[in-house]
């Protein structure tokens, strides 16, 4: 069983590193994010690219709010570095392959990945096939959120400093978590040091899109009620800045699709912006 878990990863994990490799594959420079490293990862069948969830067109919106929301939470990082901060946490890490790939900022920071222990037990025996060095300054922090959705304790046990400030981003997370689950979550946030800094994702419920997203999320929301993790949570902007209000958190603010276009895809020609589905909350301690 334990030989399972590690040579079986984890199906969404997968779908967003092969997404985020389709980006420099299909669209137009200038790129959001550059990120092969997870395909490696991944080493997917030769024909992916042929996969139904891979088609270009099909996919376009989902693989671009993929590669908006960490080129976010990266330009994040790179400010919070600038400020001395000196810790960030990946909730839901997956295939992430930052701290392998900014080495410019994962050079001065430590990195600490919280995921499910199979998970995490696959992505270290896929690092280790290709010959990856993995330095002190990641940490992987095998968490059962089902079994212990407290993660302080394991991250202070990974050697986190719980009273030095931190940058801490939840994507691609939120939508298969209760509300009591999201809200736990950010009061285990609101609990680390003062000038630490949130990032989460969440989805908008389906009457605040538009035809095309609506189309789409219904097709998410098959997928994965069909892989065994349903969507359970949906939140509207307002709904979002109450709850970060009611864990504790500070300066909560949504960055909505608007915005995240307005950063990263004025004056492309091409017609690519950032989805509305998919906002992200701000918040600090």
């Amino acid at each position: 069983m334990q030989q399972n878990m590690k040579t079986i990863p984890d199906n969404t994990a997968v779908r967003v590193a092969l997404w985020r490799a389709l980006h420099l594959q299909v669209d137009a420079p200038p790129h959001i994010l550059e990120d092969e490293l997870g395909l490696q990862l991944a080493a997917p069948e030769a024909n992916w690219q042929q996969r139904p969830d891979m088609h270009p067109e099909g996919t376009r919106q989902a693989r671009l709010s993929i590669v908006t929301r960490a080129r976010f939470v990266e330009d994040l990082v790179t400010a919070a570095t600038d400020r001395g901060v000196r810790q960030y946490v990946i909730l839901g890490a997956g295939l992430d392959t930052f701290a392998l790939r900014r080495k410019d900022l994962s050079s001065k920071i430590t990195v600490y990945e919280i995921d499910e222990p199979s998970t995490q037990a696959w992505k270290q025996q896929r690092l280790a096939a290709l010959g990856y060095d993995i330095a002190d300054r990641l940490r992987f922090v095998p968490v059962d959120f089902e079994k212990h959705a407290h993660w302080l304790q394991a991250l202070a046990n990974a050697g986190f400093d719980m009273n030095s400030p931190a940058v801490v981003a939840c994507t691609g997370v939120s939508m298969y978590l209760t509300r009591e689950a999201i809200l736990g979550m950010l009061q285990q946030v609101a609990a680390l040091a003062p000038n630490s800094t949130l990032a989460l994702s969440f989805l908008l419920p389906k009457e605040l899109l538009k035809p095309e997203e609506q189309r789409l999320l219904e097709m998410a929301m098959k997928g994965a009620a069909a892989a065994g993790t349903p969507f359970l949570s949906f939140f509207t902007p307002a709904q979002m800045l109450e709850l970060a209000t009611e864990a504790g958190l500070k300066n909560a603010a949504i960055i909505s699709g608007s915005d995240l276009s307005n950063r990263y895809f004025t004056g492309r020609k091409d017609g690519l912006s950032a989805s509305g589905a998919e906002p992200i909350l701000v918040a600090a301690t």
